[in-house]
């Protein structure tokens, strides 16, 4: 998500900084409150930048709370005024925005349409970061919509970039996706050597939940393959990593993992 250079007064620039630092730390409503307020400031200012950048910023709000039709509301406000001003970034930003809220939505073609749009605009401005985030985005709808080679392409395409840009989580999120991939196709080597290209990065960043989620694919690749005695090494490791960051993923890991201590217990 791309946000502008705030140059307003300070009483804009703290309320701002204050509600984003709100949102960053789970306090979705007080931060709402503060960027409201620096919104109505850059409005009144004509500060027609910040404005959009903020309107992004509301709509990525409403987006972690869920609140998908208000997060496109808020972006569709801010893409008319980043064309605007000329904020090519930003333009390409929000599309992007746009894209992964009707994805979470279902409008797969919806999301790889706006997808589409701002890819070329990344590249035309040379943001690497965000054409990066946009070909791991249309990756997850292609694979979604079960068109696997596709999704490959993109991930492959992604991840070189990652690696350029130093976006460690990134990189360790599309290796893990590029697993996911394989391990849908049948080839459950080609899978566990992605997962486990993926695991070291997620520690060394501190990504408990993306380390617990990378485990329990891994868990479920040992498995399919018969092997319990793995499977139920690396679900252990995850349900303690799910207790760490209070993961709402627990109770059902703990089940899976209850489950296979029967099988495994049953078959002896």
């Amino acid at each position: 998500m791309a946000t502008a250079t705030l140059t307003l007064g300070p009483d804009a620039t703290a309320l701002y900084q204050r509600g984003w630092a709100r949102s960053s730390t789970g306090q979705p409503w007080p931060a709402l409150e503060d960027i409201h307020r620096a919104l109505a400031m850059y409005q009144q200012a004509g500060d027609r930048g910040n404005e959009a950048a903020t309107l992004t910023n509301i709509g990525t709000v409403y987006a972690g709370l869920g609140d998908r039709q208000r997060a496109l509301d808020h972006y569709h406000q801010a893409l008319p005024i980043r064309r605007e001003v000329g904020d090519r970034a930003g333009e390409a930003a929000t599309l992007n925005n746009i894209g992964h809220v009707h994805n979470g939505l279902g409008d797969r073609q919806r999301a790889l349409d706006h997808y589409h749009r701002a890819l070329p605009i990344q590249r035309d401005v040379e943001d690497r970061a965000g054409e990066a985030i946009t070909l791991s985005n249309i990756g997850r709808v292609y694979a979604g919509l079960g068109d696997r080679r596709r999704a490959l392409d993109h991930y492959h395409q992604a991840l070189p970039i990652q690696q350029e840009v130093g976006d460690r989580a990134g990189e360790a999120n599309t290796l893990n996706n590029i697993g996911l991939v394989h391990n849908g196709l049948g080839d459950l080597q080609r899978a566990l050597d992605h997962y486990h290209q993926a695991l070291p990065i997620q520690q060394e960043v501190g990504d408990r939940v993306g380390e617990a989620v990378t485990r329990y694919n891994i868990a479920m690749v040992h498995r399919a393959g018969g092997d319990l005695d793995q499977a139920i090494r690396e679900l252990e490791q995850v349900v303690d990593l799910d207790r760490q960051v209070d993961h709402p993923d627990l109770e059902s890991d703990t089940a899976v993992l209850d489950k296979l201590r029967r099988q495994r217990a049953e078959g002896r």
